[in-house]
């Protein structure tokens, strides 16, 4: 539902107060976590009368790619955006600094209330920054994680957002220590959940009723799902080349599913890096979020550098092997199915091997993973917007 500026002043005299709110996104994860939060909203105006929500979306462009941006809006029925500032890839200071510029217009056009970013990309970022700097609250959704890795371009987005919003919502234990270790008042940290498994948890049933297995002639629990992403794995050639003949390995046991993103596809042209037998180890392009959701929940196992896939394979208890050094997410190894192997591909072929013969660990689903993080997250805007 968008509404323009017309439809609510036409509104006012029906409500006592209109809030305004702007959501921003740049990259996939970032859907995921505001689609929920769309929805919540939605459900307050409809059941409430004495304040209205005005939500609009803001995209970045950061994700500028059709499969990884526009698919992912249609599948999680988000409106187009209010506003999409387009700013494309660049180098982080490049990209970042387009992001500040262009959404500056959109605070100056829109005066919101309040901005809500979510993750820890570079629009996280650049968005809360222009918005504290004209004085404007902002809402960070997923706050409190930590890798405590600062080589990590987004280890260095969660601590600087983190440190200059004004509301804290926490999707794990981890993230309530994290923040007040750091000095940030309990008055401004919320544990509300998470609502990347808000979004999981309310498309589940979509995704059992997808083709996607069929499609590419696998069979349920019987092939490996793999993503990669991060510049330790796929931007140095020869480690690409080495994580490619890992997954050829593993291809003869269980067929291998590879969705690669566009960046690690141009790497692997320019290098001439090429799949001996692509009926076992399938490329494809980035997958919708339905299809993507589909293969994940039937997967035998996944492998992953990505923080949301963590925490999805966990709700979903199927057994994650990680390819990175540290995680941001412990809850997810603690509590969850997640098993964090570095860049040691040996030891990430071991683990493989005790998870197909079966001796997986069982995982639970952590505190307040159950669908409502959207709702609490709503109902504490509102409730501190009532109060001012």
């Amino acid at each position: 539902m968008i509404i323009n500026i017309f439809q609510v002043e036409s509104l006012s005299h029906l409500y006592y107060k209109i809030m305004k709110i702007i959501s921003v996104v740049g990259a996939r994860p970032n859907f995921m976590k505001i689609a929920p939060v769309h929805r919540a909203i939605h459900k307050y105006n409809t059941l409430h009368s004495s304040l209205f929500i005005h939500h609009l979306i803001c995209h970045t462009g950061q994700h500028y790619d059709s499969n990884m941006s526009d698919q992912f809006f249609n599948d999680l029925e988000l409106p187009s955006p209010d506003y999409y500032l387009g700013v494309g890839s660049g180098t982080h200071a490049v990209q970042t600094a387009k992001i500040m510029v262009e959404f500056e217009k959109v605070l100056n056009a829109e005066n919101p209330d309040l901005v809500i970013i979510v993750g820890d990309v570079n629009s996280t970022i650049a968005c809360s920054l222009t918005a504290v700097k004209m004085g404007i609250k902002v809402a960070h959704v997923e706050a409190g994680l930590r890798s405590f890795d600062r080589t990590m371009p987004e280890e260095i987005n969660r601590i600087l957002t983190d440190s200059i919003s004004d509301f804290l919502f926490v999707t794990e234990k981890s993230g309530l220590d994290n923040l007040k270790r750091e000095g940030v008042p309990d008055n401004k940290v919320f544990f509300v959940g998470n609502c990347m498994i808000d979004s999981l948890i309310h498309y589940l049933p979509k995704a059992e009723t997808s083709n996607v297995i069929n499609n590419f002639l696998l069979l349920p629990f019987d092939f490996i799902l793999v993503t990669l992403h991060r510049p330790s794995n796929v931007d140095d050639p020869y480690r690409l080349k080495e994580i490619l003949e890992f997954l050829c390995s593993l291809s003869n046991d269980q067929k291998v599913i590879f969705p690669v993103h566009p960046r690690t596809r141009n790497i692997m042209e320019a290098n001439q890096l090429q799949i001996t037998d692509p009926s076992s180890l399938i490329l494809t392009e980035p997958l919708g979020y339905i299809e993507f959701l589909s293969l994940m929940k039937n997967a035998s196992l996944v492998i992953t550098d990505s923080g949301g896939i963590q925490e999805e394979t966990t709700y979903l208890q199927i057994p994650c092997v990680t390819l990175r050094s540290s995680t941001e997410r412990p809850v997810t190894i603690d509590v969850g199915t997640n098993y964090l192997v570095g860049e040691d591909l040996d030891q990430a072929d071991r683990i493989v091997t005790e998870i197909l013969s079966g001796k997986s660990r069982k995982g639970q689903i952590p505190k307040l993973w159950d669908g409502k993080a959207a709702e609490r997250i709503v109902s504490i805007l509102v409730e501190k917007f009532k109060k001012n």
